[in-house]
């Protein structure tokens, strides 16, 4: 049994899409050890040497790193936010009136973080286009495309969760037709609807759960998968492989330490 099971490891990690994810494999030697630290986010998230064309105009548009820069915008933005807002049906309404008429700069602080995300749905999918356009989805870098749209729907639930938040009559019709359309899958609707909410209408439990997803759960995953994001790209060989590169990306795969 042990034989079968080993044996069907084995075959499972010379696929595509285990090669995909895991680079280095294992073992015991000094090599695969070397590997094994190299392929360690926390122990070499940092390249030791980047190609001139991974930072060339051109070729990225900054894409990555701008949506980047919007994510830190809306983190320091919202936190300096949540000082002040309370996620309570009586309360949510009055703190964002007060931090648009009464908090100094409150006004200028919420349309920072209401642009800042904005931009970064924008942008996001402007980068998923551009590396759409140029092929950098296909192999090696096919697991980083998937880890791409998983940072896509995040920024989507980000967008979605944080309208709730002011409680204001567009924020609670626009939530009720969202949880309407979800309630329209088959099967699974009312439960997905009865579970977005806290119960079967737009209420204080729905704005409390929004507040957490918005805040901690949401942010916290996006964070986790966007150090992933940029360490894979590194660990791939760049931003994109011309046809030349593919040789020496392919070596690396097939068992060659990568720097």
């Amino acid at each position: 049994m042990s034989v079968r099971v080993s044996k069907y490891f084995d075959a499972l990690t010379e696929t595509r899409a285990w090669r995909s994810v895991f680079r280095g494999g294992s073992g015991s030697s000094t090599l695969h050890r070397s590997m094994a630290i190299q392929q360690n986010i926390f122990l070499h998230l940092l390249s030791t040497k980047v190609r001139k064309r991974m930072i060339s105009l051109n070729t990225t548009w900054y894409l990555g790193t701008l949506t980047l820069g919007t994510f830190g915008i809306l983190v320091i933005t919202g936190i300096l936010l949540m000082l002040y807002y309370h996620p309570s049906a009586p309360q949510a309404y009055a703190d964002t009136k007060d931090l648009q008429f009464v908090v100094s700069s409150g006004q200028f602080l919420r349309n920072l973080h209401r642009w800042s995300a904005h931009a970064m749905v924008f942008l996001v999918f402007a980068h998923m286009f551009r590396v759409f356009y140029r092929g950098a989805y296909r192999a090696p870098r096919e697991f980083n495309w998937v880890i791409g749209v998983v940072l896509l729907l995040l920024t989507l639930l980000l967008s979605y969760t944080g309208y709730l938040l002011p409680w204001d009559q567009l924020a609670y019709w626009a939530i009720t037709v969202g949880s309407n359309i979800a309630s329209a899958v088959p099967v699974v609707g009312d439960r997905v609807r009865f579970l977005m909410l806290g119960g079967h209408f737009v209420n204080a439990n729905a704005l409390l759960r929004f507040y957490v997803l918005h805040c901690m759960v949401l942010p916290i995953a996006a964070l986790f998968f966007v150090a992933i994001h940029f360490w894979r790209i590194r660990k791939d060989g760049g931003l994109y492989a011309h046809q030349k590169d593919a040789a020496s990306v392919s070596n690396c795969d097939s068992g060659r330490p990568q720097l």
